[in-house]
């Protein structure tokens, strides 16, 4: 399973109504430290996937919900769990702490 692209439209959908944990990036395409977190979130939705949805929201054609999540640093990982956003956190992060912060969402939801 790899990461899925989420728009305004289909935000609640895929996000808030989600069965499972969902990790939101916001990025855009000229963000170069974006790119660099993308493939870690593809392989983190390998290693999670059925547990843990991962979904990316292109900043630049959903300013919509950039503006609703006060998002003003990309990337800019969200962290929801029953449709409530739990954490969040800015910027590249190597990928040991953002599969810390997959093992806290999926602990905090047992």
């Amino acid at each position: 399973m790899s990461t899925i692209d989420v728009t305004d439209l289909t935000f609640e959908a895929e996000v808030l109504r989600s069965d499972v944990p969902v990790v939101v990036e916001f990025w855009a395409e000229w963000c170069g430290p974006c790119r660099l977190v993308s493939p870690v979130l593809d392989e983190l939705s390998e290693e999670y996937a059925g547990r843990v949805k991962f979904v990316k929201i292109d900043t630049e054609a959903n300013p919509g919900l950039s503006e609703d999540f006060k998002v003003q640093s990309i990337p800019y990982m969200a962290f929801f769990t029953g449709g409530e956003m739990e954490k969040s956190l800015v910027g590249a992060r190597p990928k040991a702490m953002l599969k810390e912060a997959v093992e806290e969402l999926l602990a905090a939801q047992a």
